[in-house]
């Protein structure tokens, strides 16, 4: 075996290493819920942001909470309700008492400043408050006044929203949902979990999570995801993909076409390799597959389709175009 093929092969075993502590410290507070876990930190890995869809209860603020307990990163919560400003999140000057008797203006940090933050309740913001928390995700910095402040890396949102309840609520521009890397739909927890869900939360014990990574660990990680190599085959498909959810695209089914008013951009192919290569790693490869590409398709995929009006009439999800978009599109042999 090569040198080349023997680092990589470190690489891999390290990464899966380092992926299994967080999870495991995770899962000491956290009862099921294995695929959204994964997805988190999948995207987390992959540098992107996350949207957690699902209604209240299921554990959305508390797996991100544990996942910022288990990571030695500056943590932040944002509870957005709809009369915050950009301000409120950003930060501002004040005004402060100085030690010679006087005052000077000091600027006093927001929760943006921060390493992973949690916006809970995402939709309950305005838009102007919206945009604010759009810049960090995307520029990876804050702009207040004439004043840039540049955010440090890793940085990673992950907010939250409640699909059923839509008074008082803003939904989010196509602009900035495309900027999250994953949604993630939280569902109900099987029946055994339910008996371990109230043992853990309605006993005398409570359960203290350790940090067992840190930023520079999670750096390295990710530089290890932007190394996997992707074949051709497998980029083709990836692309393939993304431009079957577009209507009157050359790979895109019947369903796509009479249902679809917008589908992904170039963002989507970039978010299926990225966490491909997550994916990659994890099974212990150091290439990507086509089924990496498959098992990523929906979290990246779903919120990058927009039904239009008939298909809304007849009940269609995003989901549905993105199965369709699957089934539609076979990946050539490498």
């Amino acid at each position: 075996m090569t040198s080349d093929a023997n680092d990589a092969r470190e690489a891999a075993s390290r990464f899966q290493e380092n992926y299994k502590k967080i999870e495991s410290e995770i899962g000491r507070a956290m009862v099921g819920q294995r695929d959204v876990i994964e997805g988190v930190l999948t995207a987390m890995l992959a540098g992107g942001h996350v949207l957690l869809e699902g209604v209240p209860g299921l554990g959305k603020t508390m797996l991100v909470r544990c996942l910022g307990e288990s990571v030695d990163l500056q943590f932040s919560r944002i509870q957005f309700t709809p009369d915050m400003m950009p301000a409120d999140i950003q930060g501002t000057s004040v005004l402060v008492e100085s030690g010679g008797g006087g005052h000077e203006m000091r600027f006093q940090e927001g929760p943006l400043i921060a390493n992973m933050i949690l916006a809970d309740e995402i939709n309950r913001a305005t838009p102007k408050t919206q945009s604010a928390l759009l810049e960090a995700m995307q520029e990876k910095q804050i702009t207040i006044g004439r004043r840039t402040i540049k955010l440090e890396e890793p940085y990673c949102v992950m907010a939250t929203q409640n699909p059923v309840e839509q008074e008082g609520t803003y939904p989010l521009p196509e602009a900035q949902l495309d900027r999250f890397l994953f949604k993630i739909v939280v569902g109900y927890p099987e029946e055994s979990e339910y008996h371990e869900i109230l043992d853990r939360t309605t006993g005398a014990s409570e359960v203290k999570l350790q940090p067992v990574s840190s930023g520079p660990e999670i750096m390295a990680m990710r530089e290890t995801v932007r190394a996997v190599p992707v074949p051709d085959h497998v980029q083709a498909y990836a692309v393939q993909l993304v431009m079957g959810t577009q209507p009157g695209g050359k790979y895109s089914p019947a369903l796509v076409n009479e249902n679809v008013l917008l589908g992904s951009s170039p963002r989507g192919a970039q978010g299926l390799l990225l966490a491909g290569k997550v994916k990659a790693l994890l099974g212990g490869r150091f290439a990507v597959s086509t089924d990496d590409v498959r098992d990523v398709a929906l979290p990246v995929l779903r919120h990058r389709v927009i039904v239009n009006f008939q298909g809304q009439s007849e009940g269609i999800t995003p989901d549905d175009v993105v199965r369709s978009v699957l089934g539609n599109v076979k990946p050539a042999s490498a």
